[in-house]
């Protein structure tokens, strides 16, 4: 018997696995955004600016840096997208349930309450808190942050007040025509939300506001209600 009879046949080579380059799909890439987003928050919270640092997020969104990196182009970037998309977003995602009350003043109370105990989140609060505190190394963030926050604000207001008067006498008065019912909006929130969103940022504990916060919205919505019964008209801005 030959040597060449007792070779065994060659086994054909396992074709190398394919590696498609390129960006992740859109679903997996959505997730890696909010993965790092999420971590971002937490991160600037707890260490600040200064003391966040690109590798702990990267750590924490068990991530790369290379694709934070190709998403941001440095950290002063992803603080100003975490505080704008998250202050903002917020805003905009606000639901109401349906309000409670046999009157306008009893549901328009129950609305504001809901948003009110809603808006004051700790991690929202402290994002606020931190545009504040670094105003002086992001001179425009704050106030770009405070200009589009009032403006989604003052929409939400318009949307929850058209719907809240509409079927009430109170929507036939001058202050909810379409022109004027803007800047009717923006009073209300600057009645009965800003006062308790200035305690808030300067609260250390949070939760010692909500015992306060539906007297408030009630006395509030009185001056509001009464003011609107009465004639009191501002030219829109």
């Amino acid at each position: 018997m030959t040597t060449s009879t007792l070779r065994k046949p060659r086994t054909p080579k396992a074709k190398p696995v394919e590696v498609r380059a390129g960006r992740p799909p859109k679903e997996l890439a959505g997730e890696v955004d909010a993965r790092i987003f999420d971590a971002a928050r937490r991160v600037f919270l707890q260490r600040g600016f200064e003391g966040a640092s690109i590798d702990e997020i990267a750590e924490v969104a068990r991530s790369g840096k290379r694709t934070i990196y190709a998403r941001f182009r440095d950290k002063r970037a992803l603080f100003t997208e975490v505080v704008t998309r998250d202050i903002l977003s917020r805003i905009a995602e606000f639901k109401a349930d349906a309000p409670v009350g046999a009157t306008v003043e009893e549901r328009l109370t129950s609305v504001a309450s809901t948003l009110l105990h809603w808006g004051f989140d700790a991690d929202r609060i402290g994002l606020m808190r931190l545009a504040i505190a670094e105003a002086h190394r992001f001179p425009d963030l704050a106030a770009t942050v405070n200009r589009r926050a009032r403006a989604l604000s003052t929409e939400l207001g318009v949307h929850l007040l058209h719907d809240l008067t509409q079927s009430d006498e109170l929507g036939r008065l001058p202050a909810f025509s379409p022109k004027q019912l803007p800047t009717t909006a923006r009073l209300f929130l600057d009645i009965i939300a800003v006062p308790m969103l200035l305690r808030a940022l300067f609260e250390v504990d949070l939760k010692a506001l909500d015992p306060e916060i539906d007297a408030h919205v009630a006395r509030g919505v009185a001056f509001f209600v009464a003011a609107c019964r009465n004639g009191f008209q501002v030219e829109p801005d």
